[in-house]
């Protein structure tokens, strides 16, 4: 039996999910980030059959989102959205402090994995966290100023109105910069890094997520069972049922 549990984790939003035999053991944890304008409820299957492979697995909130939400549109959330992956970035250090005090975690099995938004949360902790030690990306992308560069883009091709100076927005790239992965690919440091996109995603480019594969891929010539690459042909910005389940896969075979 998984048992769920809904707490807050020194003010947190989360679900916390783990076999009920195996609640009080240490155990492996697993983290998992939602995407922009989801929720953690909408990623409880994962989290689900993540439990059932032996882990512990935490499904925290991200600022704006469900229970923290402050009532703004897309439009509105879509100008927090790089102020959203850096508090997620931060916050998920009290996460696993939180853990690792209460005994509850095996401090050397930790993993992050994330959709969309999530996913790029993922990869950009990878630059600030040594301690994860598995991670998988789910349409995410490390590429943090180029993205950032792409959306301001896309949001002026549509006719909407940016409310930041030039000055602001170097400033917010400057931030970002800390946290962009395609700049520094050696603090992979060989750890085990799944990626799943669908090629013809129109939210978060599958190219910038590909390159960027293909540029690391040298880091794990000794090792290339620690990094795959699953691409869908025909998805959009959705995970397929094969993403769901080699995330698990992924997660079973180095952490659990």
């Amino acid at each position: 039996m998984i048992l769920v549990e809904n707490k807050h984790i020194n003010g947190i939003p989360s679900l916390h999910l783990a076999q009920k035999d195996r609640y009080y053991d240490q155990l492996p944890l697993v983290i998992f980030e939602h995407g922009f304008t989801s929720a953690k409820e909408h990623n409880l299957h994962y989290a689900y059959l993540l439990a059932e492979k032996g882990l512990r697995v935490v499904l925290p909130e991200a600022a704006f989102h469900g229970e923290r939400s402050a009532n703004l549109d897309t439009e509105q959330l879509a100008f927090h959205f790089w102020e959203i992956v850096l508090q997620s970035i931060n916050e998920l250090d009290t996460i696993r402090q939180y853990f690792e005090t209460e005994k509850l975690i095996d401090p050397a099995k930790i993993g992050l994995v994330g959709t969309s938004m999530g996913g790029i949360v993922t990869l950009g902790s990878l630059t600030k966290y040594e301690w994860i030690k598995a991670a998988a990306s789910l349409m995410g992308m490390p590429s943090y100023e180029k993205f950032a560069r792409w959306q301001l883009e896309t949001l002026k091709k549509n006719g909407i109105h940016l409310p930041l100076q030039q000055e602001e927005i170097e400033r917010l790239l400057n931030k970002i910069n800390t946290f962009d992965l395609s700049k520094k690919p050696e603090k992979l440091n060989g750890r085990p890094l799944l990626f799943w996109h669908g090629k013809q995603d129109p939210i978060v480019p599958f190219n910038y997520t590909y390159d960027f594969y293909e540029k690391i891929k040298p880091f794990y010539q000794d090792s290339p069972g620690k990094l795959l690459f699953i691409v869908d042909e025909k998805s959009g910005h959705k995970v397929s049922r094969e993403g769901l389940l080699k995330t698990v896969e992924w997660f079973e075979q180095h952490l659990a």
